[in-house]
């Protein structure tokens, strides 16, 4: 098979990267490892799903043949560890928590604002907001976020395409609290609908959104936007359970296509003029890695999100079950802090299921079983919950590489995960936990805790790093077209480019970031 474009991955890069070149007139093939799943597909299950997977999930890998090693210890992908992200057609926005952030402009200058912190590989992005910004907004327009205009700390830019969701009960304490502390807030942007638009229905507020798949398919995903505008040209095919074991090269060393196993497991090759990589950060470095592509830049730096998280007790209930539960966020500490390097947003969380609460805010004093255990649940309705993701300080030592002992099902190596973020990460995060306290108690909220971060890999569902853009080969993997250095049709539309990853969720970023490389692929062609 001979097309103009192979793209390699479904997600939230694969799937823009399709409908970009498949509308300008390219023939583009699609392979994406997982399945096209629709919601009858996707558990509804408390103990297994995407946000809690220990007992598994459905969304993919499976759980025989996709292992991992992490600190030299073989993981499957439900074992922690792994750093899962959905694997299927339109990967994590199938199960996601659609938050829509923009980063903030100094998350494209961590180094120049802050210095580079001894140890760690903190850089600047080769690119800046204002380079990013029409393509912020085009993703929020052609996948469709609802939200409010953005706090002050944000730069003033179009309204957001659709109103926000309504504020909950624990989002009107939570506004109760910032404006006794003084902080401007702003409703969450979400890739939602929360009115009736582009032939779908609003959000019907169940409980269900991260980690679920969407029952009246309001969640904006590429599965449900962009991949169907490609499919509708024409000249775009999509092979779900495909993975593609290589990047094939002529004798000269120029990538020509792929080999890859069909969902027969049938062997084959596919050639194209263009490959995108679009895999997630992981799987991306892996391929080029057993492909033998790239310097010694590839998988290094990967990061993903600490978060800096405090829950307490309102003296009464406040749970409503209005989803998808988060509708309030503030900005004010994602840069400027004393003492540490960059911030975090903090919002409210989406609705918790209650064997998660069990899991991750039980005491130590309480039992795991019996009638305190059962005391204890009781205080589900009041609980109170804020957060956010902070924005790490990427080492060049955290990294991917791929074992030299550990094959799949196909015999392919696996990825192996090791090393840690820097140790000024966890200094934000507890900065951040302090002011996720602060927030809670002028809310009215009491018995306030939170987990004390310690140093280790958090991948997860926000891996982003191992191929971060950059000019010098050196230290850095693609150039500013995302383009892999020393091969001019070879192209990352994934997390992987990202420098850092902001002190946010990643995906209008992903989002933003392919179609700006898919409009330099098609403007070059």
């Amino acid at each position: 098979m001979k097309v103009d474009a192979i793209i390699i991955g479904a997600g939230a890069g694969g799937g823009i990267a399709a409908c970009v070149l498949a509308e300008a007139g390219k023939t583009v093939l699609v392979l994406e490892r997982g399945r096209s799943l629709s919601f009858a597909d996707v558990p509804r299950d408390h103990l297994r799903n995407h946000r809690l997977s220990q007992y598994g999930h459905g969304t993919g890998p499976d759980l025989v043949g996709n292992p991992r090693v992490f600190n030299g210890k073989v993981r499957n992908p439900i074992q922690g560890g792994y750093n899962n992200n959905a694997s299927c057609v339109g990967g994590g926005t199938l199960v996601y928590g659609m938050q829509a952030w923009r980063f903030h402009p100094l998350d494209f200058k961590m180094a120049s604002t802050y210095g580079v912190p001894e140890g760690s590989s903190l850089a600047d992005w080769p690119i800046s907001y204002e380079d990013l910004e029409p393509y912020y907004e085009r993703a929020e327009w052609e996948i469709g976020v609802s939200g409010s205009p953005p706090a002050p700390e944000m730069p003033a830019r179009r309204d957001y395409p659709m109103p926000q969701v309504p504020y909950t009960t624990k989002a009107k304490r939570l506004l109760e609290g910032t404006r006794k502390l003084g902080w401007a807030v702003q409703a969450t942007p979400m890739l939602i609908n929360s009115v009736p638009r582009d032939g779908r229905d609003a959000c019907i507020e169940c409980q269900h959104c991260v980690g679920f798949a969407c029952p009246s398919n309001s969640k904006n995903g590429t599965w449900n936007t962009v991949i169907p505008r490609a499919l509708a040209t024409g000249r775009c095919t999509l092979e779900p359970q495909s993975f593609v074991t290589k990047l094939r090269k002529s004798a000269g060393g120029r990538v020509t296509g792929v080999e890859y196993r069909d969902s027969d497991g049938n062997l084959k090759t596919a050639d194209a003029d263009v490959v995108v990589l679009a895999g997630g950060a992981i799987e991306t470095a892996r391929l080029l890695l057993n492909s033998k592509i790239g310097g010694d830049a590839v998988g290094r730096n990967l990061q993903g999100h600490y978060y800096a998280v405090a829950g307490g007790y309102m003296p009464d209930k406040i749970w409503d079950g209005q989803g998808p539960g988060v509708s309030i966020s503030v900005l004010k500490f994602n840069h400027g802090n004393d003492g540490v390097i960059g911030g975090a947003m903090m919002s409210d969380d989406f609705i918790m299921l209650p064997i998660h609460f069990a899991k991750a805010f039980r005491p130590p004093e309480v039992p795991l079983w019996g009638q305190a255990h059962k005391d204890w649940m009781k205080c589900y309705p009041r609980f109170l919950q804020v957060g956010g993701p902070v924005h790490e300080i990427p080492s060049a030592e955290c990294r991917v590489q791929v074992s030299r002992s550990v094959r799949d099902k196909w015999g392919v190596p696996v990825a192996s995960l090791s090393g840690t973020t820097h140790p000024a990460t966890v200094d934000t995060t507890r900065y951040m936990i302090g002011r996720a306290k602060e927030w809670l108690v002028a809310s009215g909220a009491g018995s306030i805790y939170a987990n004390e971060p310690g140093l280790g890999l958090s991948a997860g569902q926000h891996q982003a790093g191992t191929c971060r853009m950059g000019v010098d080969p050196r230290d850095s993997a693609v150039d500013l077209r995302c383009r892999v250095h020393g091969h001019d049709n070879l192209f990352v539309a994934d997390s992987s480019v990202h420098v850092t990853n902001g002190g946010f969720n990643p995906v209008l970023t992903i989002m933003a970031m392919s179609y700006r490389t898919s409009d330099g692929i098609v403007g070059s062609w």
